[in-house]
């Protein structure tokens, strides 16, 4: 045989084995061939290291609150005096013991003033009041508490009433006045006025000896 055609012969068996070799370890380890084309596919995910630029943040979009003021005292409105024709700053007071029926009694008069045109500075409620009914026993000196009986109290105030539309007024009150209820007129004052406000003795006490 010619010995140029053993040489190339011998050749192409070498390249073919080189290239089997080379396509078996491809086959088997593609990761270590190609680690960054697999991992990138199958493991990883870049989005999660990208930023997120405030994804889910929604604080940003409620308003401001604005600070907390301080709740300022109370203070006493001015007292309307009387005139030829007209009254003064009046108070219509409701008192009962039934709750229900004594606020919808000074609804009623609130509506009632709106429909005639009487103008209403306020409408508030006292502080309720309790009373202890005490009995005696047959026999004995000793004495205990039978019942308690509280007693609610609401205030119309009226800046002004008309002097001819006081009597008109006054009959529709009455006629429409529930059993329980009791109903009084009168001037406004500065007494009633803290008449509203809860009295506190101890702190009024504790007041009275830092300025002594």
């Amino acid at each position: 045989m010619n010995p140029i055609y053993r040489k190339f012969q011998a050749s192409v068996t070498q390249q073919l084995f080189a290239l089997n070799q080379a396509l078996t370890s491809c086959r088997v380890a593609p990761s270590i061939q190609h680690p960054v084309w697999c991992t990138a596919s199958v493991n990883e995910r870049h989005y999660r290291s990208m930023p997120t630029h405030g994804i889910g943040r929604w604080r940003h979009l409620l308003p401001r609150n604005a600070p907390k003021k301080k709740k300022e005292k109370h203070q006493m409105k001015g007292i309307f005096s009387a005139t030829a024709t007209s009254y003064g700053t009046l108070n219509v007071k409701v008192s009962g013991h039934d709750m229900t029926v004594v606020e919808r009694y000074s609804q009623y008069i609130h509506n009632l003033c709106i429909r005639l045109g009487i103008n209403v500075a306020e409408h508030y409620a006292l502080p309720t009041k309790s009373t202890e009914v005490m009995l005696m026993q047959e026999q004995g000196t000793k004495m205990y508490v039978d019942a308690v009986l509280k007693t609610h109290e609401r205030v119309v105030q009226l800046s002004t009433l008309n002097a001819t539309l006081c009597p008109i007024f006054m009959d529709v009150l009455l006629k429409n006045q529930p059993e329980g209820v009791e109903l009084s007129v009168k001037e406004h004052t500065e007494a009633d006025f803290q008449a509203r406000f809860k009295t506190r003795p101890e702190l009024e006490g504790l007041i009275s000896q830092i300025y002594q």
